[in-house]
């Protein structure tokens, strides 16, 4: 396990700190609400530039966090949500690498309750 450094660079633990607050109040705030289609968009924005953020950790940050990416693509995909804005900072990529044999495709395993037995075709039940 790697070390950070105890001393953050000048407003970074701050800002840490706020959006950690932020977050907080966020989940509180939808426990007794609903979303809508901007409150999401502004959400998902949030998570990815954070991930970015975080992607200065260390120079292998930002493959383990390339299925955070992905997860809030499909989430903007399945809800109609926009996508997500390139960021313009330099050495920040717009999409992370990708993680693992880029010839294999990736499938999210979700499990489902089984389908009820249905009797073969030409047998009367």
């Amino acid at each position: 396990m790697e070390q950070l450094p105890t001393i953050a660079a000048p407003g970074v633990g701050e800002r840490a700190d706020a959006a950690a607050d932020a977050a907080c109040h966020l989940y509180d705030a939808v426990a007794t609400g609903g979303w809508s289609r901007t409150a999401a968009e502004d959400a998902a924005d949030t998570i990815e530039t954070t991930a970015h953020a975080l992607a200065y950790l260390h120079p292998s940050a930002e493959v383990i966090l390339a299925p955070v990416h992905a997860a809030l693509a499909d989430l903007r995909r399945r809800f109609a949500l926009a996508p997500g804005d390139p960021l313009t900072a330099g050495d920040v990529p717009s999409t992370p690498r990708s993680v693992g044999n880029p010839r294999r495709t990736r499938r999210v395993r979700v499990v489902t309750p089984p389908l009820p037995r249905q009797q073969p075709s030409g047998t009367a039940s």
